[in-house]
């Protein structure tokens, strides 16, 4: 039997939560293995919550411990879950890990909101990181990237190349 998958998850909007009294969102619990449910995923996967971050709140300690729990990971396939804004960061950090395929992820909207792109983009980060030669990649709205070759445009909405 195949290794399973790890999901290292880390927070970001595709985890949000809206509180009605506070009319803001907070990062609550992660949803992708109820994503992954959903789906009906049989390959073997593990999830792994390291935080519930925002990615604007993400330090470079956290970015440090994101690492740290990837290349201490014994799996080779490993998909993290991460908010956009600094996703591309984070995908940065992690390319210098060798033998893995890594692929990280996120929503533009959360995945609780009935029109979100969590679901698919969860999809595409299974298949890619089941696909790609090792290395760290980046996949949002169809679109697989090489870490360190792509950039958030925040005037667009999107991922695009750098």
């Amino acid at each position: 039997m195949d290794e399973p998958i790890v999901v290292v998850t880390t927070g970001g909007t595709i985890d949000k939560v809206y509180f009605d009294a506070r009319s803001e969102f907070e990062v609550g619990a992660s949803v992708v293995g109820e994503l992954l449910k959903e789906a009906h995923v049989h390959c073997a996967y593990r999830l792994v919550e390291v935080m519930r971050k925002d990615s604007l709140d993400i330090t470079g300690d956290d970015r440090a411990l994101i690492v740290s729990t990837v290349a201490q990971c014994p799996e080779r396939r490993i998909v993290v879950t991460h908010g956009t804004d600094t996703m591309a960061d984070t995908a940065a950090a992690l390319a210098h890990l060798g033998g893995k395929t890594i692929v990280l992820t996120g929503a533009l909207s959360p995945a609780r909101f009935a029109k979100s792109d969590a679901t698919f983009n969860v999809g595409m980060a299974f298949a890619t990181v089941q696909t790609m030669e090792p290395g760290v990649y980046l996949v949002m709205n169809g679109q697989v990237f090489h870490a360190g070759a792509v950039r958030k445009d925040t005037e667009k909405n999107r991922f695009v190349p750098s």
